[in-house]
């Protein structure tokens, strides 16, 4: 039976994790001896970052747990089902992973050339130095984290999800970590954890006997500091010893150090962890996992180590909007999973949250607040507004939680913008870690609900309504306003018109002052409930697109990702040309009933496809010209298979229009007087869109259209 706590443990364990990527992101790759002359010894982050940008070490656990949902294999899900996963999220050598000679490039090359899983990763594809790598422990978390005080089955998800891309003490670490990650929930002592954890993986193999070594050496010196610990572990287990450029032994027992002299304490026991160097963000990130389940979500120091984050998780997978994400609904992801793995119903107020929108802004997990931000648009004051936000448990409109907003001063007529970002450009962050990219996450046609209340002691009175901003135009664009009667909750819908080349990049709640009292008025209110939904109704002009410049090396068409091909724009239109195969793709991850229309041109090769409900790069359907002379509809199922086909003497260098419907499990494609439809037995039933090509070919796109289903 999952533990009465559990969600606010698994927020504190998934937070943890990314406090622990962002303390190590930095230095990754130092030495102690590096870290030490540099900054000292830190205790809080050494870089603050604008936005954190991308890491591996958070886009492989957050993907590869889809194989659990993809598969519908739960418990007895496959390495093949996780393999799948890959395939499906991480775009084609760029992004997501550290590409090169690393064990992931060579497995995941392995699997896409029909080596399946659990091959790919072994000893006997790759050698024992590849297969050995870090890897393997690094992207587990989740599994752990989706097995509360279930040891043996976060053992046996972990097992299968490693052996994906490591072998040997690759795949024994990466059930190491998900099991202590899972005896977490239910054992309150970290010593214990981590003598329970072992019992779990083979007694005499290299990895356990190098964990009992560290714990020896903390038994056989206690109150001793943590640094003798570290020096013992440079002079037995350093990188010296162990092949390949980030072995898994070394960095195991540096994380072992961490959390033997830690002494439980979440802030000591990372630090230490970073401290030690090698695979800094990877170490920290394990280790904060795990004591943040330990500690929970109050013994994290807020202010230190999450307040700078602001839930905000960048990701750089295939669907740009799954890349824009809050560290709640990655926690909410992962409960839904939990609970469906043990058969038992999510407690409220979570269940009638998620139910509402899994990604909404619901702030029902203490101290969350889903990325929200305050802002001003009055730059004639001469003095900058001061706002705050806080989660609380003083007022909600729904369950237990709201977020609750401070703004000083406010003069009357003032507007105050409570807001989330729904779209983000290079210049929102310092660097390209692993190259994200993004789709918004909100688009004309669709409609924004939320609730808004003042207390009776605001010093402000207030109308609020909902708003879009447009980054194209810069215009904002408004729903109904409605006047705040202190101590009520409003609740506000705005459903958004149908707007022509609009890139959405921030949307919330919009507080117009009508009164405040005196110079220094500060406007206090809650805000709860903030959801996305409705099918959009928008046009994709690519005249109006832009290349975002990252870096020479990362430059990408705003609105796009990419899993593979030469992506570009020319003469106004979007570009799409491969040796092999292209694909990208645009919109939300779960689109469900719409139609997608196409403006096209086959410039080069004869297969020139628009795509509907893209799950990723495996899961999709197709439709377009498909060889000389014919158009054809087809399914992506881990390879596209022709649902149906017919003639049509389409030219290279003519636009033409193409439509794909997805209605229920019936798909629909037409291009002037040809129809083809087709109703699928087993559809994808939501996904964005996108454009491919293959064999050699060179597809060019005007526009892309999405609207209701007429």
């Amino acid at each position: 039976m999952i533990c009465r706590d559990y969600m606010e443990r698994l927020y504190a364990g998934w937070l943890g994790k990314i406090i622990g990527i962002r303390l190590g992101a930095p230095v990754e790759s130092w030495t102690y001896e590096k870290i030490r002359s540099i900054y000292g010894e830190p205790d809080g982050y050494v870089q603050d970052f604008r936005t954190f940008a991308a890491d591996d070490d958070s886009n492989g656990p957050l993907f590869f747990l889809r194989a659990l949902e993809n598969s519908g294999h739960g418990a007895d899900m496959t390495a093949q089902d996780v393999g799948d996963a890959l395939l499906n999220y991480a775009p084609c050598e760029h992004g997501f992973f550290a590409w090169g000679a690393s064990t992931e490039n060579l497995a995941y090359q392995n699997l896409l050339r029909g080596v399946p899983a659990p091959r790919s990763g072994s000893i006997e594809q790759n050698g024992v130095a590849m297969a050995e790598q870090i890897g393997g422990q690094i992207f587990i978390d989740t599994w752990g984290l989706v097995a509360p005080g279930n040891p043996a089955l976060a053992a046996k998800l972990a097992e299968k999800a490693a052996s994906v891309t490591h072998g040997g003490n690759g795949v024994y670490g990466g059930i190491f970590v998900a099991v202590c990650e899972s005896l977490a929930f239910v054992e309150p002592d970290i010593r214990r954890v981590l003598d329970r954890a072992l019992e779990f993986i083979p007694h005499d193999c290299a990895y356990a006997r190098a964990v009992r070594d560290v714990m020896a050496f903390h038994d056989a010196h206690p109150g001793g500091d943590w640094r003798e610990g570290f020096r013992f572990v440079q002079e037995n287990y350093g990188y010296d010893r162990y092949p390949g450029w980030c072995h898994i032994i070394p960095n195991t027992c540096a994380m072992i150090v961490s959390m033997l002299y830690g002494g439980g304490d979440f802030n000591r026991t990372i630090v230490i962890a970073n401290l030690c160097g090698w695979d800094t963000d990877c170490n920290a990130g394990n280790v904060g996992a795990i004591m943040g389940v330990l500690c929970g979500i109050e013994g994290i120091d807020w202010q230190k180590w999450a307040k700078p984050i602001n839930d905000i998780l960048i990701c750089s997978s295939v669907m740009g909007s799954l890349n824009i994400m809050d560290i709640p609904y990655g926690a909410s992801y992962i409960a839904e999973q939990a609970y469906a793995l043990a058969g038992e119903e999510m407690p409220e107020p979570y269940r009638s949250a998620l139910a509402r929108s899994i990604d909404g802004c619901h702030f029902e997990y203490p101290h969350s607040t889903h990325g929200m931000r305050v802002r001003g648009d009055a730059p004639e004051k001469i003095q900058t507004l001061n706002a705050s936000i806080a989660n609380t448990a003083e007022a909600a409109r729904t369950g237990l939680r709201s977020l609750k907003i401070t703004a000083t001063p406010v003069l009357s007529a003032e507007r105050v913008y409570v807001c989330k970002k729904t779209y983000y450009r290079p210049a929102d962050f310092e660097d390209s870690r692993y190259d994200p990219c993004f789709s918004p996450l909100l688009y004309p046609g669709q409609t924004i609900t939320g609730s808004a209340m003042t207390p009776e002691y605001s010093e402000c009175d207030c109308c609020v309504r909902l708003y879009v901003k447009d980054l194209r135009t810069g215009e904002v664009h408004m729903g109904e306003r409605q006047r705040c009667e202190r101590g009520c909750w409003a609740d506000l819908s705005y459903q958004i018109p149908a707007l022509d080349g609009a890139l959405l990049g921030e949307a919330g709640f919009l507080f117009e002052s009508i009164r405040s009292e005196g110079r220094h008025a500060v406007l206090t209110a809650f805000v709860d409930d903030l959801v996305f939904s409705g099918t959009p109704d928008y046009r994709l002009d690519f005249s109006k697109e832009n290349i975002e410049f990252w870096n020479i090396s990362h430059q990408d068409v705003s609105q796009m990702t990419r899993l593979k091909g030469h992506l570009f724009l020319q003469d106004e239109m979007l570009r799409l040309s491969c040796s092999d195969y292209g694909e990208a793709y645009t919109g939300r991850h779960d689109f469900t009933d719409y139609e997608a229309v196409y403006e096209i041109m086959a410039a080069t090769g004869k297969k020139h496809f628009a795509l509907a409900r893209v799950q990723g790069a495996c899961r999709s359907y197709a439709f377009g010209f498909d060889g000389a002379g014919r158009v054809s509809l087809l399914k992506n199922e881990k390879g596209y298979r022709t649902l149906a086909s017919a003639a049509f003497d389409w030219k290279p260098g003519t636009v033409y229009t193409l439509s794909l419907s997805v209605c229920g499990g019936t798909i629909t494609g037409r291009c002037g007087d040809v129809a083809l439809s087709f109703t699928d037995e087993s559809p994808y039933m939501q996904g964005g869109v996108g454009v491919a090509v293959r064999d050699g070919s060179h597809i060019a796109v005007k526009s892309i259209t999405v609207h209701p289903v007429k």
